[in-house]
């Protein structure tokens, strides 16, 4: 099966299967069905390519023929190769720690959290 993505306004708002028989022409195939004039993008399941699978809210830059995730803080900036960077680095705890960070916006740094489970 073939994953296509509507396109409207630079945004993903939806992504259909298409069959296999159909994804050579996988937009045309879509706006027939739907009765639409839609702009219509093969994405990738698999991320063979277009960077990553198109999700709803996923970006579409035309230039770079990829897909962009949404900006997952304010504070974040996408980078040269169209990945959201933190302003401070992702720390690197000790191997074997039970700790794993989430980001904190507010105070605009990296959390460690522990993790549930049993250590050897």
């Amino acid at each position: 099966m073939a994953h296509f993505a509507r396109i409207e306004n630079g945004i993903v708002t939806s992504v259909l299967v298409v069959d296999n028989e159909q994804e050579h022409r996988g937009e045309e195939f879509l706006n027939e069905l739907l009765g639409t004039s839609d702009v219509w993008i093969q994405t990738s399941y698999n991320f063979n390519f277009r960077k990553q699978f198109a999700g709803i809210g996923c970006s579409y830059d035309s230039v770079a023929d990829e897909f962009v995730a949404p900006q997952p803080f304010p504070s974040w900036a996408l980078n040269s190769s169209n990945d959201w960077v933190p302003p401070v680095p992702h720390p690197e705890g000790p191997e074997g720690d039970y700790f794993n960070f989430h980001w904190d916006e507010n105070n605009q740094q990296w959390v460690a959290v522990e993790q549930s489970g049993e250590q050897s």
